[in-house]
Formats: C-alpha cells, structure tokens, sequence
C-alpha cells in the first residue's frame, strides 16, 4: 500500500511516499507562487525517484500552510497532527515536538502519536526561518552559516527586539558599535531560543523532545535550544519532511 504525504509549507514544499511504513521517496523543493503547481512537482520528483506509477498510489494527503490549494489531494490534514505522527514514526517515545519554519513557530505536546497540548505564533516573524534569514542579510552572511557563526561566539551581544524589522535595525546598530558579527549572530539565536522555550515551558515540554522543520537544520538553534531547555533534542536527518511523513501515515493509519 502506497501512500503519498505532501506538506505544502510557505518556503519549501515536501513530498513522502510510503511503501506500508517504509519511507521510498522524500523530496524538498522551494515554493513558488503557484502553490498547487509546486505541490504538482515535489510530488512527480518523488514518484520518479521512487520508480513508481502514479495509479498505484492509494491516496495522496495534504498538510502545512497550502494544503487547501493541492486540489489533487485526497484528503487535508493539520500540520499540528501530521507533525506529532510524523515525529512518533521517527521517535517512538517522543513527548514533544518543536517546528520551527519559515514563517510560524509551533510546540505540541504529544502522547503516543496523539495531540494533547500546543502552542503556536503564527501572527509575527519572530522566531522563524524568515527572521533568520532576514538577520543572516543584515550580517552579510549566507544563511546557512549563522548557526556555525553562532557557535563560535564566546559572548552572545543582547537583542532586546524580536520584530524583524526592529531586530534587523539593532543588528546594524551593534555592527556600528563595533560588536562582532559571531556575538551578533549568538545573540540572535539565543532571543528565538528563549522565545521557543517560553512557548514550550508554557505548554509542559519537558523531555524526549523532537525538534522538526526547516530551522531545525541550524545547529546553532538546536544548541541554544538546548541551553535554555535543559534537555537534548532528537533532529532527525531531514527535519522538513516530518509533516508531509506524517501526512502519508495519516493515510496508512
């Protein structure tokens, strides 16, 4: 039995395709403007790579941001649900979970696969993917490279603004002021370390805590994040695709 997740998120979209409970195919592209359209793709590029028929997929299920948009869906689910069965395949004792993507934050609390709890700031930038990457540019530095930059500060300057636009301005201002651009970049990972773990200390994330979505790829997040819990994370190795995994479970299950 072939199943197809797709998690249509507002900077990448996922695609998994299930055979029973092995994962055959995942894919990661960038959406574009047409959400359907990149739907469309990452899921032909899974079918390709996995050497499987379209007709013998049994059903195709659509979570995150977009999902109204994939017409071709057999059926919709919430990313708080996809994520939390999604993270239970990856980590069966898993207690928490902790998405961080493009353009929302989100902390679930979770018991055997099923939601009990969650919290999620989907009304500001603070703390997301696009507050990084709107940081990384006022630092003149790839994205990719902040987290690493992070790490090597030896004293994190102090960010007193979580709104992107503000928070961009008082990068400028500390460069002016002659701070290095590691102690920055540390300062900035620690303000969204402490946001998240403010919304997971609300909600009574604890332990056994998985830290999913596109953000979870930066290191020097994960570190930070685990300074201010008081706990290792598990990461899995490809924290984006935990959605639209759980999406293809949804249909299994």
């Amino acid at each position: 039995m072939i199943s197809a997740g797709i998690d249509s998120g507002s900077a990448t979209t996922k695609a998994v395709l299930l055979n029973d409970v092995k994962i055959v195919a995942s894919v990661v592209l960038p959406t574009t403007f047409d959400l359907l359209s990149a739907a469309e793709n990452a899921y032909k590029k899974a079918l390709a790579d996995a050497g499987i028929d379209r007709n013998s997929v049994s059903g195709v299920y659509a979570t995150g941001y977009g999902r109204n948009s994939i017409k071709f869906a057999d059926k919709t689910i919430s990313e708080i649900t996809a994520h939390a069965m999604g993270a239970h395949y990856l980590y069966p004792d898993v207690s928490g979970i902790i998405d961080i993507g493009g353009q929302d934050s989100k902390v679930i609390l979770v018991n055997d696969g099923k939601v009990t709890d969650f919290l999620m700031n989907d009304k500001c930038a603070a703390g997301t993917g696009k507050f990084l990457e709107y940081t990384a540019k006022a630092l003149e530095v790839p994205l990719e490279e902040l987290g690493p930059l992070a790490l090597a500060s030896e004293k994190p300057a102090s960010i007193t603004s979580m709104c992107t636009v503000f928070a961009e301005s008082e990068v400028i201002s500390l460069r002016a002021r002659g701070f290095k651009k590691e102690d920055i970049a540390a300062g900035l990972i620690e303000s969204i370390a402490r946001r998240v773990a403010t919304m997971a200390r609300q909600i009574g994330l604890k332990q056994n805590l998985a830290f999913v979505g596109g953000v979870a790829k930066n290191a020097g997040i994960k570190v930070f994040l685990e300074k201010e819990l008081g706990t290792s994370l598990y990461v899995p190795p490809e924290p984006q695709i935990t959605g639209a995994l759980g999406a293809a479970l949804y249909g299994i299950s």
